[in-house]
Formats: structure tokens, C-alpha cells, sequence
């Protein structure tokens, strides 16, 4: 297990993933500020990928990326499950179709044709696809932060997600979020611990088109909204 791995390694007081700069603190210059602006921009919900598959060390590299996001007390609750076998594989695009099927008719009549329409996952083709779980026991942390919001812990590995997410998109991949799944069974087809909880299924690979616009946004499902909207002063 990828994550696993990840874990033991920085369970190690020794463990420095990454050069940290000779100079500290480090200053950003503004044309990094623009690429960091213009990552989020070109940032996409991946549902079509070439099946060629990631050179080696890649995945490695970007899980490692992944687990620098921050973390409810230090937390870092994040389980990162490679799926590789085709049966279990399989299993996952069964289990998507009867919770696609439930979700489109739970859609409005109306909006049931739309919805039928939209390419919702990359699982026939994304070379790479990992679940990602949150383990709300583990004793790293001691409890710190989540006494009264719990649900911190999904949170944090919803960071290391888009982490991951903008790490991969950095190097030219893309990444499909997949949430249309019934978590219990996939949970036990990937036989981890009951505890765990389903925060998300990742496809990843290298897209087929890129595109600076949401794909909702450019087949009509929805448009983006100022932000000014999403602000409340008191």
C-alpha cells in the first residue's frame, strides 16, 4: 500500500522528503505567485485519460507531495490505497454504475436527461486509481483539534487530496475525483480496516484534452458564481 509506506517512512524522526531551502525564510517571487494562480486555473476534475501509463517514480513522488498537506494536530489521517488488480477493479466500475444509477434518479425530471449525459468517471481508462481513506483512531496527533469538530479528520484528507491534485496537475496529469460510490462495499473489497472511512477514489493519468473552464461549466450543468457572493462580513 503507497500510503502505508509513506507513513512508516515518516514515522522515522529521519525522514526528510524533500531538500528544505538553505536560506530561510524563503520569499516567493510574484511570477511564482502568478503560476501558483495559474495551476488553480488549469486545475481539472479529470473524466478522460490516455491509458499510457505514468513513468516510474512519478506516483511515488507525487504521494510523498500529497502528504505535506496539513493536518488536523499533525494528524495526518490520510490512507492511500492503490488499486492495481483488474477484479477489484472491475468490482469499483459495478459498484459506480448501481450509485450512478440511484443518483440520476434522484435527479429532478427535468434535469435527468442532462445528467445522463455527463461522462461522471475515468475508470476504464485512468492507468492509476487509488482510494483514498481516512483512519479517525490512529493515535498520531493525541486527539489534538478534533475534540469538538471531529470531522476535521475527513478534512485533512480532503487537503491532501487537492494537494495531491495540484501536484499532479503541475507535472502534466490529471486527477478525476470519484464520489459516486457506495463506501462500505468498496471498502471491503479493498479489505482495510472497518475503521477507515471512503473520502474519495482517484483516477490519475495524463488527460485527453486540457481546458481552463470546468467541464460542468462548459456542457451547462452549472457556472461558477462570483466570489464576492461567497463572502460575509459581520
Amino acid at each position: 500500500m503507497a500510503g502505508a509506506e509513506t507513513r512508516d517512512k515518516a514515522g522515522d524522526a529521519s525522514f526528510k522528503p524533500f531538500h528544505r531551502p538553505t536560506a530561510l525564510p524563503i520569499a516567493f517571487t510574484a511570477a511564482q505567485t502568478r503560476d501558483l494562480v495559474d495551476l488553480l486555473v488549469w486545475r481539472r476534475d479529470v473524466r478522460a485519460f490516455r491509458r499510457e501509463p505514468l513513468p516510474a517514480g512519478v506516483l511515488d513522488r507525487l504521494i510523498a507531495t500529497a502528504c505535506l498537506a496539513p493536518s488536523v494536530g499533525l494528524s495526518e489521517p490520510w490512507r492511500f490505497v492503490l488499486v492495481e488488480d483488474e477484479a477489484r477493479r472491475a468490482a469499483v466500475r459495478v459498484n459506480f454504475a448501481a450509485a450512478n444509477a440511484e443518483a440520476l434518479g434522484a435527479q429532478a425530471p427535468e434535469r435527468q436527461a442532462g445528467y445522463a449525459k455527463l461522462k461522471l468517471a475515468g475508470l476504464d481508462d485512468a492507468p492509476v486509481q487509488i482510494a483514498a481513506f481516512a483512519d479517525p483512531d490512529d493515535a498520531q496527533g493525541h486527539g489534538l483539534g478534533r475534540l469538538s469538530m471531529p470531522e476535521t479528520i475527513d478534512l485533512s484528507v480532503a487537503i491532501a487530496i487537492h494537494t495531491l491534485w495540484l501536484a499532479a496537475r503541475a507535472e502534466g496529469i490529471g486527477l478525476g475525483w470519484v464520489s459516486i460510490l457506495d463506501p462500505r462495499p468498496l471498502a471491503r473489497l479493498l479489505d482495510v480496516p472497518e475503521r477507515w472511512r471512503l473520502i474519495g477514489y482517484l483516477c490519475l493519468g495524463y488527460p485527453q484534452a486540457e481546458d481552463d473552464r470546468p467541464a460542468l461549466q462548459r456542457v451547462g450543468w452549472e457556472d461558477r458564481r462570483d466570489p464576492a457572493c461567497r463572502l460575509l462580513r459581520r
